[in-house]
């Protein structure tokens, strides 16, 4: 059986829904979403439900406090096609701020698909920042050959996961404890 790999292949199908070329089966992902993949696919499959996590979960509400203070009149917020929201400093780079450095790869993982997002739809090349200003440390981050495929690869998990008719299994991770989740996985 021979099937046309473009209509199939997640990120095919996330470019042509972008574009708003006429595809039977939409696709978005969002940064949050690549954030969350990297993290835990099981968050990932809840958030993709609309499954609200608790906003007043001291983990969230310490990185929303950190979001909205960091680099006050230096950037400024641009949202892309409903998709994506991003910062952009003042000097053009793409920012990403996280209150600490405790789980760099899923900021980074979100910052790369911003930028991938950026070259990929848009046609804007861009450079990021990846700041975590409680800890006074900022990363450039640039999108190579090798974070385009951590990219695009991370793209067919989310479809993976956020296609789905069931959770992940639930996998002890360190910072459990503090998922605003926690009570989905661990409760029963």
């Amino acid at each position: 059986m021979s099937t046309d790999s473009s209509s199939t292949d997640p990120v095919e199908k996330l470019l042509r829904s972008a574009r708003d070329e006429s595809i039977d089966d939409e696709f978005h992902v969002t940064g949050v979403m690549m954030q969350y993949y990297e993290v835990c696919e099981r968050e990932l499959w809840f958030v993709s439900r609309h499954i609200e996590i608790d906003r007043d979960n001291v983990a969230v509400v310490r990185g929303t406090q950190v979001d909205d203070s960091a680099y006050e009149g230096k950037r400024r917020n641009v949202s892309i096609d409903g998709t994506i929201a991003i910062d952009v400093l003042d000097d053009g780079r793409v920012m990403e701020v996280k209150p600490s450095s405790s789980l760099v790869d899923p900021a980074k993982l979100q910052l790369c698909y911003y930028l991938w997002y950026l070259d990929r739809i848009v046609g804007v090349e861009r450079e990021g920042v990846l700041a975590h200003p409680t800890e006074r440390r900022r990363e450039t981050v640039e999108l190579t050959d090798e974070r385009v495929e951590w990219v695009e690869e991370s793209i067919r998990g989310v479809h993976r996961v956020v296609t789905s008719d069931t959770p992940p299994p639930a996998e002890e991770k360190p910072f459990c404890e503090s998922c605003a989740y926690h009570d989905f996985c661990w409760s029963c």
